[in-house]
């Protein structure tokens, strides 16, 4: 099994590389599975019915969902956490905080280390496209997956000065911005 990535040459709008084609490279989906196919190959997979797995997958949803609205991260089972999360505007005066504040609301999935180590072992197949969307070259990667990591200097990256941002309050180990 490997990854698909497409890199399609584009011409640039903005940034540094304005009115210059550049190759961007992007994940090739295969399509969106549904959640009847999903419910059906669990229950295939668990021996248990269609219709109990139906039931378990909503009542799995609604526990999901009532305790990441309540403020915690929640397991699941095999892919890592999720939690809710915000982007809110800054105030210099605590009489100006407000729920107005907050500009979204969003969802934070952080995964578990073995779904990490499954992805990054996992080939990648990169189908280039020139700008009129003609096939012009494939590549397959055959290297164990390494990428440059910024806050490790013996692996590429160079932040020397210590952890540059992320929430410093208590509550978890989440690395957020809540501020502007």
């Amino acid at each position: 099994m490997a990854l698909k990535v497409k890199a399609q040459e584009k011409l640039q709008k903005i940034g540094k590389y304005e009115g210059t084609y550049r190759y961007i490279m992007m994940p090739e989906l295969y399509t969106s599975l549904s959640q009847d196919k999903v419910i059906k190959e669990a229950a295939l997979r668990s021996g248990v019915s269609k219709g109990i797995m139906q039931a378990c997958w909503d009542a799995a949803g609604e526990v999901i969902k009532a305790w990441a609205t309540e403020g915690h991260s929640v397991a699941l089972p095999g892919l890592g956490t999720m939690r809710f999360g915000i982007r809110a505007k800054s105030v210099a005066k605590v009489d100006e905080v407000k729920a107005g504040l907050v500009t979204s609301r969003r969802i934070i999935f952080t995964p578990a280390v073995d779904l990490k180590e499954e992805l990054a072992g996992t080939a990648i197949q990169i189908t280039c496209y020139d700008r009129d969307g003609k096939e012009i070259k494939r590549v397959t990667s055959t290297d164990p997956g390494t990428v440059e990591d910024p806050d490790e200097p013996s692996n590429g990256g160079g932040n020397t000065g210590g952890n540059t941002g992320g929430n410093t309050g208590g509550g978890g180990n989440h690395n957020e911005p809540i501020g502007d």
